[in-house]
């Protein structure tokens, strides 16, 4: 449910055009999402309710939000100001095209990707595709970094309409690939059964610390390479 609160103050902010809040509001629902899991198991509650409610939060945290902003990105684009916050949404008919509305295609492929996920048997301890989580967290930090980094290439990136476009396309294919991916929810602590989680969060603890929220895009590419170089281990 702290999920899902989360995700509501995300599409709120993402509506009226605070991208930077709605990152946060994402941030904070993530860390509920991935802690919920572990918490129901110590305290024995595990249950359908809890395996439903989990999508159903995440098609708001992870996929609305971050096709909201997508949208916001792509009619804003002309607006973008590094330095300072973007612009309130502002939308009117007369300045509406139908091109902004493609980044809606993120919040179906993540919805078909949580309903997909929920009566796949083949993702009991790992993913098959792109967490939710994990895309929205790449998406979300696109903003970030032109409004609070100065990084001429990432910001000649991703204020271009067609590497949105492409990236939207990407986002929406890795969702749903056949790409056997490992699960980052720790069932324990122990170091050998995961050492490949804990050394993956080592490397997104030093790349965070380095490159703050440009690190993220980086992150999500290292967490796909390193699952398909380490898939049969």
């Amino acid at each position: 449910m702290a999920n899902l609160f989360c995700g509501m103050l995300g599409v709120f902010f993402a509506a009226t055009g605070h991208l930077d809040y709605a990152a946060y509001a994402v941030v904070a629902g993530v860390f509920f999402d991935f802690f919920d899991g572990f918490f129901a198991r110590m305290f024995k509650v595990e249950g359908e309710l809890g395996l439903q409610l989990d999508s159903l939060a995440d098609v708001v945290t992870s996929g609305v939000v971050p096709g909201m902003v997508m949208f916001q990105m792509l009619h804003k684009l002309e607006h973008w100001n590094t330095g300072e916050r973007w612009v309130e949404a502002g939308l009117s008919w007369e300045s509406l095209s139908l091109l902004p509305f493609l980044g809606f295609a993120i919040t179906l492929a993540s919805a078909f990707r949580l309903a997909k996920f929920n009566i796949d048997t083949r993702q009991t301890t790992s993913f098959i595709g792109l967490p939710t989580p994990a895309n929205a967290l790449l998406i979300l930090s696109l903003p970030l970094i032109v409004q609070f980094q100065d990084y001429a290439i990432a910001e000649t990136l991703i204020t271009n309409t067609w590497f949105l476009l492409a990236l939207t396309a990407l986002s929406c294919y890795m969702l749903n690939a056949e790409i056997p991916l490992f699960a980052l929810k720790f069932k324990s602590w122990g170091l050998a059964e995961n050492k490949i989680r804990y050394g993956f969060l080592l490397l997104a603890i030093i790349l965070l610390f380095w490159l703050t929220f440009a690190a993220i895009p980086l992150i999500i590419i290292a967490y796909v390479l390193i699952s398909i170089a380490t898939r049969n281990t």
